[in-house]
């Protein structure tokens, strides 16, 4: 194992500074998570489509807390039959995209945005108003998506390390298409 000195986190922002030497074993770990949370989602879409036809309508009209800022929204959405067939494909099929692209650290950062806004959307649908339930697993694994992003999880045995210096012309992909940065990482 080797130690890197030059390796820092740094943050400054309203005025607050952060800073810390990460363990040399930090990588590993953001590979993990990467791949953990990789596992969860893509399972979570795997369950779903080994029980086709998946129907998020029962959850939308009755799983959803009355206290919920949502609510409404879902019980409406679940009652247009158009917008469930859309709903019924689109949970699954991006819950499988999202998983296997960050075990395999491809467009890491998309995957992961992915991830948090469908995190974010089942800890509204399942907010009972009281305080205690703030920290549920939804809003963790939302905010373990968040985080495998800002560490650019895919630049560590990952896809995206690979797409970043490919070649096109005479640059790196990443030098030549900049905006690429925020899809991979």
């Amino acid at each position: 194992m080797s130690i890197n000195t030059d390796n820092r986190l740094e943050s400054q922002y309203a005025g607050i500074a952060l800073e810390g030497r990460p363990h040399a074993l930090s990588a590993w770990f953001v590979v993990a998570l990467r791949v953990v949370i990789g596992g969860m989602i893509l399972f979570a879409g795997l369950g779903k489509v080994s029980e086709w036809p998946f129907d998020a309508a029962g959850y939308l009209a009755y799983g959803v807390d009355p206290a919920s800022p949502v609510s409404g929204l879902y019980a409406a959405m679940a009652g247009d039959a158009a917008l469930m067939e859309v709903v019924n494909v689109v949970v699954p099929v991006t819950q499988l995209l999202i998983g296997g692209a960050l075990i395999a650290g491809a467009f890491v950062r998309l995957a992961a945005l992915g991830g948090a806004v469908q995190m974010a959307l089942f800890y509204l649908g399942g907010w009972t108003g009281d305080w205690l339930a703030l920290f549920d697993s939804t809003l963790i694994y939302g905010v373990v998506f968040l985080a495998v992003a800002a560490f650019g999880a895919g630049r560590i045995l990952g896809v995206d390390r690979r797409l970043e210096q490919a070649e096109v012309g005479d640059e790196a992909l990443i030098e030549r298409y900049p905006a690429l940065r925020y899809v991979l990482g």
